[in-house]
């Protein structure tokens, strides 16, 4: 196995040769099974591309609520019943650049071996459920590889292509902005590499001068280009399209009330509110976002991202599924994507203990096939589960997350503790009479 890692071609042709298998499978079983492995997704993409193929906006297409960059991307599409499945091959692709983006951050900015950045990014390359996801048609490697990409430029301290990336990606799917602080916080004099000269002693620093080296010439390179970036996709999207633009790709997101497939626990409550409105002026669902955006983009932040810039964004990531209103199975690519940053961590719990690991694993697991098994029944048998089973079972899904939130921020913490990091990495020193570990 270590021979197999130790090849990029042999990693690579074989998460490639992983999705032209389920590509295949795919197209075998939409032809032959009632129940389709297409997701329902892509037919909304593909119909958007045919609007606008004849001139007309993706708006037109119901229940399209993305930017009209993606119906542009699946144009091809449109071309001939061939290309059909053109949108499924560039998620798919998309899955592959991703997987060397994280090669390449966990090579040249954690200065880790290649043989060992394989393995970590092998978590997302030969992982069935990512390539399942991308092949059924859904758009989520797209955003894999602008994130990931957004932070190899920061690590490479490429801070106009980094602006530019994080402006496209918050046009792309509103969420990245999350990652706005952290990154703005980590640029930072120490982590550039441009420290400004300390103050003399008993020299006092006017709040001018404080505030100008904080804004320095990195954050204010990062601020202007994302913002200038995410303005001019605005612009150029609201002058074609008009308000419908701003209300299916933003406002859309602040008041829905999707149910289905949701794992979230706002989800019985997001069923009622469907079914009866309410008459209140300020609704619970508008609310949800003040727990959820005071950790991700705000707590978070804070107190991470200095330690460790990846694995804070992962914390940020997963905070911000698990307390989002809306939580379905492609929102975990958004973290999935940056979990091999965090668990390369010589202060991950998950990985330097293994009971912990593998329980955090069967439990986020187990809670799933709960909520699953409870939606079937409700689909599938026409049984009112809502109350106990479907609230219940994203309770604990919920909880389960909670926890393996507080797990992994608490890693980040202990970066750069050397009581926290001593426990661990000195049982290791003990029992092989190292006197390194190597990461």
């Amino acid at each position: 196995m270590a021979g197999f890692f130790s090849s990029p071609v042999l990693v690579f042709s074989s998460a490639i040769a992983l999705r032209i298998g389920l590509f295949f499978y795919g197209l075998w079983q939409d032809a032959n099974s009632p129940m389709k492995y297409t997701d329902i997704d892509y037919y909304v993409f593909t119909d958007a591309a045919r609007f606008v193929s004849r001139g007309g906006s993706p708006y037109e297409r119901e229940t399209y609520r993305y930017t009209p960059l993606l119906a542009w991307m699946l144009l091809p599409t449109t071309w001939s019943s061939t290309l059909f499945s053109f949108g499924k091959v560039l998620f798919a692709f998309s899955d592959i650049v991703a997987g060397w983006l994280i090669v390449l951050v966990l090579v040249n900015g954690k200065k880790m071996s290649m043989e060992r950045a394989l393995k970590f990014a092998s978590i997302w390359l030969l992982n069935p459920m990512v390539a399942t996801i991308s092949t059924r048609g859904s758009s989520e490697g797209l955003l894999g590889v602008m994130v990931i990409a957004l932070l190899w430029a920061i690590t490479q301290k490429k801070i106009a292509l980094a602006g530019v990336l994080l402006g496209l990606g918050v046009h792309f799917k509103i969420y990245p902005f999350i990652y706005a602080p952290s990154i703005f916080w980590w640029l930072d004099d120490e982590h550039i590499g441009s420290p400004n000269p300390a103050p003399k002693a008993g020299e006092s620093r006017s709040l001018v001068t404080i505030a100008k080296d904080f804004l320095n010439e990195a954050r204010m390179d990062l601020t202007v280009t994302s913002l200038l970036t995410f303005l001019l996709l605005n612009t150029l999207m609201y002058t074609k399209y008009d308000f419908p633009f701003i209300q299916h790709t933003y406002l859309h997101h602040v008041t829905r009330i999707d149910h289905r497939h949701n794992f979230s626990p706002y989800n019985t409550l997001l069923y009622l509110s469907s079914t009866s409105p309410s008459t209140h002026t300020v609704k619970l669902e508008s609310l949800a976002f003040i727990p959820q955006l005071f950790l991700s983009a705000f707590a978070l932040p804070l107190l991470l991202a200095k330690k460790d810039l990846p694995s804070t964004m992962l914390a940020q990531t997963f905070a911000f599924v698990t307390f989002n209103k809306v939580c379905t199975s492609q929102y975990f690519l958004w973290y999935t994507i940056l979990l091999p940053l965090y668990l390369s961590l010589t202060s991950c719990t998950l990985l330097s203990s293994p009971r912990t690991g593998l329980l955090a694993l069967a439990l986020w697991v187990a809670a799933q096939v709960l909520w699953l098994q409870q939606g079937f029944q409700l689909e599938f048998l026409g049984k009112s589960t809502f109350v106990p089973g479907l609230w219940g079972a994203g309770l604990a899904f919920f909880a389960v997350n909670c926890w393996i939130l507080g797990v992994v921020v608490k890693d980040i913490g202990n970066i750069g503790n050397i009581g926290g990091q001593a426990k661990g990495v000195g049982e290791k020193v003990t029992k092989r009479g190292a006197g390194k570990v190597v990461q």
